[in-house]
């Protein structure tokens, strides 16, 4: 690029625009396909980013991975076109102040210079939501309770021979001798607007979505391992293995199994059975389906009889009719986003978008007609709920307005 400022360097580095200013970036971005345009809103985005206090690494990567793909630096070649897109995208991020904030929005269609007009750039809610955090209420095995989020971190409780001990939105089973011939059952349960951590004593990792719970044993059976599960979770299964005779009187290793537990409607727990993998279940009753998605290794869905075995990158998906599907090459990152600290809106229907912010910010979302557009943003989950409704507004027709613990749709 030439040394010399353009003009729009030299509006980019503006701190303020006019809405003239701003309608002449947008018209000069949309109909450019100049190379050093191009290089420069990437390298601003980039400088942005690692600036960004509020973004964190996960993001950023991602971030980052989309402005290569969209630009054409990456392996993949993309369209002229794609590429005014994603400037148009950069653009009406930086218009709201919501680059700062991490919020990167996936623009496909062209009324966005209508949006950004429409925009009040100025105008702050009310009655803003701050976003759901590390809250969950442990339940012992003597019945007692403990609210995780108002308890200091350190050891919690001595359930038989395992410690429960609480580090920064994370609970640690750590067994420290054999386990007792009496079984003994916790559970952590979120509530809306909250997440947690567990790891239990085997080793394996266990994330928590907002109104979900597991129940499990404090110390596992030698043979098995048997935990259940309500609403969204994500676990990182430990292998495990133990000593069997065999009949020439040698030991060998077998892998022990890890069985989860899903709660359904129909009062009979669907099963899926885990030697060591990756995997997400999605189990929340206003779904429309049970979901189990494998990132790693293999596991088997079961439910009154009929099953499927997946494969990484397939999906099982348990109708209210009772019908199994498997789903090829599903967007796993997109299924995870949650867990990695993340609202991934990419072609999402209100719906779906709805039941995600009412769970994590603990709202009603209140609307009396069907929306047909589809939204397209990536937003951090810890973004407050007015800003999370501007990148909403920006790449759908629709607006919306915050009243006390409610998301209103405006006619």
């Amino acid at each position: 690029m030439s040394n010399q400022p353009t003009q729009l360097q030299i509006l980019l580095e503006k701190s303020e625009w006019t809405i003239e200013e701003k309608q002449w970036l947008l018209n000069y971005l949309e109909n450019s396909d100049d190379v050093d345009l191009k290089e420069h809103m990437q390298q601003l985005f980039e400088s942005d980013l690692a600036n960004a206090k509020r973004i964190d690494r996960l993001l950023s990567e991602k971030l980052l991975d989309n402005i290569h793909q969209k630009t054409g630096i990456s392996n993949k070649q993309v369209k002229a076109k794609q590429v005014r897109m994603w400037t148009l995208r950069v653009a009406a991020a930086c218009f709201i102040g919501l680059l700062g904030a991490g919020v990167f929005l996936w623009v496909k269609n062209n009324s966005i210079n209508q949006h950004i007009a429409e925009t009040k750039t100025n105008n702050i809610q009310k009655n803003d939501v701050d976003p759901g955090g590390d809250k969950a209420l442990l339940t012992l095995a003597d019945g007692s309770s403990i609210v995780l989020d108002s308890t200091q971190n350190g050891t919690l409780a001595q359930q038989g021979n395992t410690k429960v001990i609480k580090l920064n939105g994370k609970l640690d089973y750590n067994a420290t001798g054999k386990a007792t011939n009496e079984i003994l059952y916790n559970s952590v349960a979120t509530p809306r607007g909250g997440q947690y951590q567990v790891e239990l004593s085997d080793g394996t990792k266990v994330w928590l979505n907002a109104s979900s719970s597991i129940r499990f044993p404090t110390v596992f059976a030698a043979n098995e391992r048997v935990v259940e599960v309500s609403g969204e979770v994500y676990f990182e299964v430990a292998h495990l293995a133990f000593s069997v005779n065999n009949t020439d009187a040698k030991k060998s290793k077998t892998k022990v199994p890890f069985i989860v537990k899903i709660k359904t409607l129909s009062g009979n727990p669907a099963r899926v059975e885990v030697l060591g993998t990756h995997f997400n279940i999605n189990a929340y009753d206003d779904e429309a389906n049970l979901k189990t998605t494998l990132l790693e290794g293999s596991v088997k869905f079961v439910k009154d009889g009929v099953n499927a075995m997946l494969k990484p990158g397939q999906q099982s998906q348990l109708l209210k009719s009772g019908k199994l599907n498997v789903v090829d090459a599903v967007d796993v990152d997109k299924v995870v986003a949650w867990k990695n600290g993340l609202f991934d809106f990419e072609g999402s229907d209100f719906e779906t978008i709805a039941r995600q912010l009412a769970r994590w910010y603990d709202v009603e979302v209140v609307y009396d007609r069907k929306i047909d557009d589809l939204f397209y943003a990536g937003i951090p989950r810890n973004t407050k709920l007015s800003d999370v409704i501007k990148a909403l507004e920006l790449t759908g027709k629709v607006r919306f307005e915050i009243s006390g613990k409610k998301i209103i749709v405006m006619p």
